[in-house]
């Protein structure tokens, strides 16, 4: 996924702030003067420039819609958000310094696709539970239509694909490496196997019968288990399909 880049986004986000900000009525010279105030550019402008920098914040502020009102008079609320994620850009690197921590971020858009693209919506409206379950349907999904395999599904399914056997009719396997006779080949495959059949096991079989946890840990405890989906994706979408 390419890399944001910061001077276009704070550009497109001094457009926008441009276009809706509230100015006074003008007077036309005609003896007729107007009270209040208007948008300086027209609403198409507007529109257009919100849906850049709607994008722009699905990148920088992942969470940026939940509480969003409906409707967003005069884009006041959306002009907030923005302005926030200005001062991210701007201030990032800055705000790590001082604050003492400057670990590695984690930014959930540059995940493996199959892991983000079904749940971004969920993320963003604060349903992280949600994301991570439609991470584990993709990547189900992806995994079954590469091997043509319909008729088995998650752990079965990736039981079957990372085996070491030898691939049969309707049962072909996925080769992250070329069979050298070694033990890296047999290991990396039976660990593969291993971390697929945990992710399903212990996170996507209990999360479609148990209510998420509702405590201040379960944005980062999501971000972390989406985090372990993509690194399987990776491996999946990497991965050669061996066949009889």
């Amino acid at each position: 996924m390419t890399k944001l880049n910061p001077e276009w986004a704070v550009d497109e986000i001094d457009s926008f702030l441009n276009v809706t900000e509230q100015v006074p009525y003008e007077n036309d010279g005609g003896g007729v003067f107007f009270i209040g105030s208007r948008m300086r550019g027209s609403d198409i402008e507007a529109a257009q420039g919100a849906h850049v920098v709607e994008q722009i914040l699905d990148r920088v502020l992942p969470s940026w819609a939940r509480g969003r009102p409906v409707p967003d008079s005069e884009y006041d609320w959306l002009r907030d958000q923005v302005s926030r994620a200005k001062v991210a850009l701007q201030r990032s690197a800055e705000l790590a310094e001082n604050l003492g921590d400057n670990a590695p971020d984690m930014d959930a858009a540059n995940l493996h696709p199959w892991a983000w693209e079904n749940g971004r919506s969920y993320w963003s409206t604060g349903h992280f539970h949600q994301a991570v379950m439609q991470a584990a349907i993709r990547i189900n999904a992806e995994t079954q239509a590469k091997l043509n395999r319909m008729d088995v599904s998650e752990t079965a399914l990736f039981n079957e694909a990372f085996s070491l056997d030898a691939p049969k009719k309707n049962g072909s396997r996925l080769r992250l490496m070329k069979d050298d006779g070694g033990k890296t080949y047999q290991n990396l495959h039976r660990g593969a196997r291993a971390f697929a059949d945990g992710l399903y096991t212990a996170i996507r079989n209990p999360g479609m019968h148990l209510p998420p946890q509702e405590d201040g840990g379960i944005e980062q405890l999501a971000l972390e288990q989406l985090a372990a989906f993509s690194l399987l994706a990776r491996w999946i979408d990497q991965s050669n399909v061996e066949t009889v």
